[in-house]
């Protein structure tokens, strides 16, 4: 058990700096996700770290993360957002997650902290990286492999999430 513990945590930490590594001469950090095997997740987040990435999430207390079926369940972005500040601390960030600039351009007049981009082009990403401008934090997401990292990081995203970094490493 412990061997194999061993081995998983090993190929997490030399998985995720490969990623780093892609990303290098850039400002983006690496992150994981949630998506850990279930009763692992401090062993696999602690992985990551040391494999030079940085974890995300550990649990669902201690960020938001406004999805699709959220906002469809609130009628909108600006609604979704409205009604969480009201419902959590302020010190709990709010990310929303967005897939067209028509998305983003709300999840900004919303006042979202984070805005990730979901299953963007590079090309879309670096519009919406031009249009926040420093007003949130911005994440990348889906369909993430290695051979997009360096793309992705070069259109200014502050943040790359992998979930294959703890959910499908060999």
């Amino acid at each position: 058990l412990a061997l194999n513990l061993m081995q998983r945590m090993s190929g997490i930490a030399t998985e995720t700096a490969k990623y780093v590594a892609e990303a290098k001469g850039t400002k983006v950090k690496i992150l994981d996700t949630r998506k850990t095997v279930p009763g692992l997740r401090t062993f696999d987040k602690y992985a990551v770290k040391m494999g030079g990435g940085t974890n995300h999430r550990i649990g669902l207390y201690d960020m938001v993360m406004i999805k699709d079926n959220h906002i469809k369940m609130a009628g909108s972005i600006t609604a979704a957002v409205d009604q969480i500040r009201k419902a959590v601390p302020s010190d709990i960030k709010v990310e929303v997650e967005t897939t067209n600039l028509i998305e983003v351009k709300e999840a900004v007049s919303a006042g979202a902290d984070i805005i990730m981009l979901d299953n963007m082009s590079n090309e879309l990403m670096k519009e919406a990286v031009d249009y926040i401008n420093g007003r949130a934090m911005v994440e990348a997401s889906g369909n993430m492999n290695l051979e997009r990292i360096s793309g992705v990081a070069k259109t200014g995203v502050d943040f790359i999430s992998i979930g294959a970094l703890t959910h499908s490493v060999a």
